[in-house]
């Protein structure tokens, strides 16, 4: 699971942060799509409120990085659907979002590390902790009913690590129709 999680953000490192401008990141290739940016918050996000709040029910750390991300003025939900949200992405502070994903990144890879096999197979009350803050069955029912009945170990399995992997490969293809692939 640890050399599963690290692979994402390697690969995300390797294929996209290190040959994509940040000032890019905010790009539609093709003049479609999602751009980095969103993809980035989008997944980091994710994997935050899944790990973070369902898991080991805290505040997500995207609470006290809005400020910092330029989007405080944006509801808790904001950032979770796949359709981007392009008055989201005008305001983040992408310096800042490379920041706060790998903050993600490593407090998941942390929690990976310590965390009891046995716990691995319990179960939250996802609904409940992600309405906690803020982020509510009327604005994303869709999340509410997926993340609903899963175990500890789906929100490692899917939302830190198969979640990453898909963002990850999609931020590829948006720096190939950028022109700017390696090979």
């Amino acid at each position: 699971m640890l050399a599963d999680h690290a692979d994402v953000r390697e690969r995300f490192e390797r294929g996209v942060a290190a040959l994509v401008p940040q000032e890019r990141w905010g790009e539609h290739a093709d003049g479609g799509g999602s751009s980095i940016a969103w993809l980035v918050l989008h997944h980091s996000y994710h994997q935050d409120l899944a790990i973070n709040t369902v898991v080991r029910n805290h505040e997500p750390l995207l609470a006290p990085w809005r400020d910092r991300l330029g989007i405080a003025g944006f509801t808790p939900a904001a950032g979770l659907p796949e359709a981007e949200n392009a008055d989201l992405v005008d305001a983040l502070d992408v310096a800042a979002l490379a920041d706060y994903a790998l903050a993600v990144h490593e407090a998941t890879h942390q929690w990976m590390h310590d965390v009891a096999p046995s716990a691995l197979d319990t179960f939250t009350d996802a609904s409940a902790r992600i309405s906690r803050v803020g982020v509510s069955e009327a604005e994303v029912g869709w999340l509410h009913a997926m993340w609903e009945g899963k175990p500890v170990s789906w929100f490692a399995r899917w939302e830190a690590i198969g979640h990453g992997h898909t963002h990850v490969g999609e931020m590829v293809s948006v720096r190939n129709r950028m022109g700017l692939s390696p090979h």
